[in-house]
């Protein structure tokens, strides 16, 4: 297809461009494991609107047009070269071509940004890493649908199990139970795919994907390799062990690794990927991805200290409700998350400000925090209140900022939105472990106050699959490659 600027300005020849674009970036992702991303965003399984909302954002974002009409030329030479597993950002080729004054053309400047996933730099296929989730509450089953969605997309991971209480005369009903709150979520939707129940072998298929569901009350009572598992790395969504001896439970034949989808005590290793997660060391067995609020705020934080040097800190975290406070006023051992969650703001504590000198062991800045639980079902806003180690303006905070959500190794965690009606709801299914808020945004002087919003569900469980990914050594490399 040729591509003139003049000759697609109408909506339904957009339309056009971009249902051309799906099954190159289908073909790419299923042959050669390559996800399309464009400014960090999988175009995977996306729809003609999905794209072309996607492209809307990057022009909102990045302060320069981008259209399907620039990134469809970068896309259709992808498809001319030996690829092996990568993910691809053709909004960020489009825009670095742009910037590019050496007169190479469209497949010449692909071909150099991409050289590192090409020829003898190419990474070659892997056998996959086989996962069991331990646990199938909220952040369970989120991480379900991300697994289940990459499933033969070139991260190696397969869901093959979910340990789950219960089971007895009553188990083909609770599959039944379980599948159901699988397919429909009242916050993130339908699941998209196709869900079905395999009674007799005690089994849920998604999309293909056979997920055993095994029955056990505790950790000792699984033999993981009689179900054909082996060298698994099992996410723990309960919540109920998070030291090192109670983990260890976890490591039962056919379980190589634990991760732990809350902050972590004593010895584990707290892990923020984006941050810290080039530290875990090869034969860590146990470890934790600390909890969604720290990995809302530690990113940012960390770009502000590389930056402007950071001296003290405060986080003020309104979160929304959870299930472990009551509907109504009942008993509870903490004094007040027992008070109505949906008809109450309730004062609680928050231990991401300690985990924060786990993550950054470099920050010596002192980093208090507290917690407000308001009547919301999803989305939470950190107020990261900082005193810099230079003087500043809001521009040049908010344009380093913008500059960081779009180019540098911390992409995937922080976004940027410049909505001047930006509410809670707006942020729901977002990938990223923060958004920051460009309009709410003071800084004067060396203070500066950040509003950062994050999916403290769907947000956080993205962050727990890039750890998994990278600890199960199927992290593949992005290109063009962020700045450092």
């Amino acid at each position: 297809m040729t591509v003139n600027d003049d000759s697609f300005t109408s909506w339904k020849n957009r339309e056009e461009i971009a249902e051309s674009m799906i099954p190159i970036i289908g073909k790419l992702h299923r042959e050669q494991d390559v996800t399309v991303l464009l400014h960090s965003r999988s175009l995977v399984n996306k729809s003609v609107v999905s794209i072309l909302k996607t492209h809307r954002f990057a022009r909102q974002i990045a302060g320069e047009e981008l259209s399907v009409t620039e990134t469809l030329p970068f896309l259709q030479t992808l498809t001319t070269l030996d690829l092996g597993p990568s993910q691809i950002d053709i909004g960020m080729l489009a825009a670095d071509y742009k910037s590019d004054d050496r007169g190479l053309s469209v497949a010449e400047f692909t071909a150099e940004a991409v050289a590192g996933a090409t020829g003898e730099n190419k990474i070659e296929r892997r056998d996959g890493r086989d996962v069991v989730l331990y646990g199938f509450g909220r952040i369970g089953r989120l991480v379900a649908r991300l697994l289940i969605e990459k499933a033969g997309s070139g991260n190696g991971l397969r869901l093959r199990a979910i340990v789950v209480r219960g089971g007895g005369e009553r188990a083909a009903e609770d599959i039944v139970k379980r599948a159901s709150l699988l397919r429909r979520d009242s916050i993130h939707g339908q699941f998209q795919g196709t869900i079905t129940v395999d009674e007799d072998n005690s089994s849920i298929v998604a999309n293909g994907n056979t997920i055993k569901v095994i029955y056990a009350n505790d950790p000792s009572e699984v033999d993981y390799t009689a179900y054909g598992i082996e060298n698994a790395i099992l996410i723990d969504n309960t919540g109920k062990w998070r030291d090192r001896a109670g983990l260890s439970k976890h490591l039962r034949p056919g379980i190589d690794k634990v991760v732990l989808t809350a902050p972590g005590k004593g010895d584990v290793p707290n892990i923020v990927h984006g941050v810290n997660h080039d530290t875990v060391k090869p034969d860590e067995r146990i470890l934790s991805c600390a909890s969604c609020t720290t990995n809302a705020i530690v990113p940012p934080l960390k770009a502000m200290d590389d930056e402007y040097g950071v001296l003290r800190g405060h986080v003020e975290t309104v979160h929304s409700f959870t299930n472990d406070q009551n509907l109504l006023d009942n008993y509870h051992k903490a004094d007040r998350r027992g008070r109505s969650a949906p008809l109450n703001m309730v004062i609680t504590e928050t231990g991401a400000a300690s985990a924060v000198a786990k993550a950054l062991p470099d920050l010596k800045a002192p980093i208090t925090g507290s917690s407000i639980r308001v009547p919301v079902p999803d989305v939470s806003i950190a107020i990261l209140s900082l005193r810099l180690g230079r003087e500043t303006t809001r521009d040049e905070v908010l344009e380093y900022l913008r500059d960081v959500s779009l180019h540098s190794p911390l992409k995937r965690q922080i976004d940027f939105t410049t909505a001047p009606d930006a509410v809670s709801m707006d942020f729901v299914g977002s990938r990223h472990a923060s958004i920051v808020d460009a309009g709410a945004t003071k800084v004067d002087g060396d203070n500066a106050i950040l509003y950062l919003w994050y999916d403290n569900e769907f947000g956080y469980s993205c962050q727990v699959i890039r750890v998994v990914q990278h600890v199960s050594g199927v992290e593949y490399p992005t290109f063009p490659s962020p700045a450092v």
